[in-house]
């Protein structure tokens, strides 16, 4: 089978392409003797990534309950949750680990926090720190209350610097992976000044991974759409741009040569409607056109328009209804979350796999 066989739209996954960029982040961790990496698996969601990724099953990330159930059951115990959890959700947490997990929560809330101290089950918990992005998290110095709630369920600290994504160079990125590691550290130093134990500090997103030039006082990073990257991610410097991973295979259903478009089978929900590339120094529309070998189509046409099932490709040569090509994403998490596989090729049109991908919450 190949691509020109598979109904559309389709979502497509270039095994070497992936390995490129798993291989550029085990040599940037390298770099940091004795910081394990924990990959965040939240926009695979695939086991035959994992095995790549996190082979020999181990430590990985996940943000639903239905990865963490999922990744369990396949062998990948040691997990990090890493969206703030409710007392609701609890229960499923402790019955997972009951069943032989090691799924670990996070909470900024101290409420929260009191809640899973009282839990009969095993639910480990980390005090998750705000280290710039403004998102979850409490400050470093306020970090104490919540970790002294947890008492005994207490692991450790927790940060994420999603503002890295605001960063438009090596030097901008070291800066902020710097202010990552030092909130992290601070908040963790605090916690034993206090005479809590803190056995992990937990920090990562896929710029500050590459770009952090210390990761002193931390024990593990988590990072994720390094693996798929995507036209956003590569103008960061988080991979080539030739190295996106994941593409749309999608099929010309109309031609308006009087404004110079395509109509596409690929629209709002195969393609999503995220516009990260908005503000960075490229604007790719919802997706940049390819061929169906991966190659920029002439002109390097891009997605200007979409609806919900209708795509518009604005600067193409004027293909033929029926003839497919790839569009490039904005944001893999995204654009994957609508599709329940991959299609998996190797540089080439054969569709040498199909992996599953877990969906819902």
């Amino acid at each position: 089978m190949t691509l020109d066989d598979l109904p559309t739209p389709a979502l497509v996954l270039d095994l070497g392409v992936l390995k490129r960029n798993l291989a550029r982040m085990r040599a940037a961790m390298a770099r940091h003797p004795g910081v394990t990496l924990r990959p965040h698996l939240k926009t695979a969601k695939s086991r035959a990534v994992a095995e790549l990724a996190a082979p020999g099953h181990g430590p990985i990330t996940v943000s639903t309950l239905a990865e963490a159930r999922h990744f369990a059951e396949g062998g990948w115990r040691d997990q990090i949750y890493a969206v703030g959890v409710t007392p609701q959700k609890l229960d499923a947490v402790a019955a997972l680990n009951a069943a032989g997990a090691q799924v670990k929560v996070i909470t900024d809330d101290a409420e929260c926090a009191a809640a899973i101290a009282v839990h009969p089950g095993e639910t480990p918990a980390l005090v998750e720190v705000d280290v710039g992005e403004g998102r979850g998290g409490v400050p470093p110095a306020e970090a104490l209350a919540v970790a002294r709630a947890l008492g005994p369920k207490l692991r450790g600290v927790f940060t994420h610097a999603g503002h890295s994504y605001a960063g438009r160079s090596a030097e901008e990125m070291a800066r902020i992976a710097e202010e990552e590691r030092a909130g992290a550290v601070a908040a963790a130093e605090a916690l034993r000044a206090a005479g809590l134990r803190v056995d992990i500090v937990s920090l990562g997103s896929s710029p500050t991974a590459l770009h952090a030039r210390s990761l002193a006082g931390i024990t593990e990073v988590r990072a994720g759409v390094y693996m798929f990257g995507d036209l956003f991610q590569g103008q960061l410097g988080t991979h080539p741009m030739g190295d996106i991973a994941v593409t749309v295979l999608a099929s010309v259903i109309g031609r308006k040569p009087e404004r110079g478009a395509l109509l596409l089978d690929a629209g709002a929900l195969a393609l999503s409607k995220d516009r990260s590339t908005e503000k960075a120094p490229r604007d790719y529309g919802f997706g940049l056109g390819l061929d169906l070998d991966g190659a920029p189509l002439p002109g390097e046409p891009v997605v200007t328009r979409v609806h919900q099932e209708h795509g518009e490709l604005s600067g193409a040569p004027m293909l033929p209804v029926g003839a497919k090509l790839r569009i490039a994403p904005n944001h893999s998490c995204l654009t994957a979350a609508a599709y329940d596989r991959y299609h998996v090729v190797d540089g080439g049109r054969e569709v040498i796999a199909v992996w599953d991908r877990v969906n819902g919450w």
